[in-house]
């Protein structure tokens, strides 16, 4: 394995940190499109809502192997290329989901859309190499909000589109944004010589090579799964809460909610300002004070809208926080690493996120909201011990 050599920093200025953003959030949109669809689909493809329903589960699929197999390649590959590929990847993806005959082809379409719209997740530690120290937590702040905002608004965009041209009409105007981002990203990341060259396997297997041989990622990625476990928890159960007594709202009600979440969004952004001033483990266990408090004033807020608003919101903010100081934090151990520090990173939450929405049905059969609550309030606890423990050692390390 040799090392290429560092290419000189490159100014990340604000227009290209705004395309990253934005890019980032149209790929991951890819991935949320077909969730507000499912009956449209399921009728205009003969098929049952459960059958539709799978289609949500092998986008994720695809994802967790793109994360896995691909997003390593951004390390020993010219992301210049390597980005738009990926991009154009997609639309080939897309246009197949658009003209699926039947709903078996739909979901081999959708499950190797999901495995190559890995883009925003190859563009955040490009941003992060891209940057200079004095601001990259901005920067690559800036492009996780672009990323979360992709998340929230996409269910939005594709109803509003559905309702207008028919289901397939999104996977039509996603594949021509693709193309788009594509050329526009090619023209605009300056070429990279690949940091290093290893085997295909080899780089693999590095990246649980990079988790063993640091220990602040090891108890960062603690962190990460236990924030995205919190979060898929908290979102699931809350679907549950609001669809049913006393509230009895309908579904577009319910999506609602999810517009508080772009304050997380925001907050992903400023967070990334309190890196830049070496204040992220400060702002790391803060931001898990406030989820604790959250989960405590979640316990009584099962019959307060007000209430519930307050905390949807506290929650996204700090958890959203939590995730972007974690991954800078992260960026950090390793120049040459960042991709595989990310595959890690994005994995961790992934089987976090997975748990957490597993955890919130059966929490919820076993005793409802306010047994949702207290899981949220030992998860948060657990957090902060492990934030205390790994506090303590990188400040032993930083004296020694």
């Amino acid at each position: 394995m040799t090392a290429e050599p560092i290419p000189p920093r490159r100014a990340m200025t604000g227009a290209l940190t705004l395309l990253f953003a934005v890019a980032g959030g149209a790929a991951v949109g890819n991935l949320y499109w077909a969730q507000p669809l499912l009956e449209l689909i399921a009728d205009d493809l003969d098929a049952s809502t459960t059958t539709a329903g799978w289609l949500i589960t092998a986008t994720q699929l695809g994802y967790a192997a793109g994360i896995l197999l691909l997003v390593p390649l951004g390390d020993v590959l010219n992301r210049r290329l390597f980005v738009p590929v990926m991009l154009l990847c997609s639309v080939a993806a897309l246009a197949a989901c658009a003209l699926a005959p039947n709903i078996g082809v739909l979901l081999a379409a959708i499950t190797v859309l999901g495995m190559t719209t890995v883009s925003g997740q190859i563009l955040t530690p490009l941003a992060g190499d891209l940057a200079d120290d004095s601001n990259r937590g901005h920067v690559v702040g800036t492009v996780v909000s672009g990323i979360l905002t992709g998340i929230l608004v996409s269910r939005t965009i594709s109803g509003l589109v559905a309702d207008v041209a028919g289901w397939r009409a999104i996977y039509v105007v996603a594949a021509v944004a693709a193309v788009l981002f594509a050329v526009l990203l090619y023209r605009s990341i300056p070429p990279l010589a690949p940091k290093i060259r290893i085997a295909y396997p080899a780089l693999i297997a590095s990246v649980a090579a990079v988790v063993a041989r640091e220990r602040t990622v090891r108890w960062t990625l603690v962190l990460g799964a236990t924030g995205f476990a919190a979060f898929t928890m908290f979102w699931t159960a809350l679907t549950f809460l609001l669809s049913g007594p006393p509230f009895n709202y309908p579904v577009s009600v319910i999506g609602l909610f999810g517009l508080a979440g772009l304050a997380g969004a925001v907050a992903a952004q400023r967070s990334g300002r309190l890196h830049d001033r070496g204040w992220s483990l400060p702002a790391t266990g803060a931001s898990w004070g406030l989820v604790l408090a959250s989960f405590v004033v979640a316990a009584f807020a099962d019959r307060s809208v007000v209430l519930i608003v307050v905390v949807v919101i506290v929650v996204d903010i700090a958890l959203q926080a939590v995730g972007i100081l974690n991954q800078l934090r992260v960026f950090a151990v390793s120049r040459e690493a960042r991709s595989r520090v990310n595959t890690a990173y994005v994995t961790s939450n992934f089987i976090g996120g997975a748990l957490g929405s597993a955890a919130a049905t059966v929490l919820w059969s076993a005793g409802g909201w306010t047994m949702v609550s207290i899981a949220g309030i030992v998860l948060s606890t657990f957090a902060l011990a492990v934030w205390a423990v790994g506090r303590r050692s990188a400040l032993v390390v930083a004296s020694g």
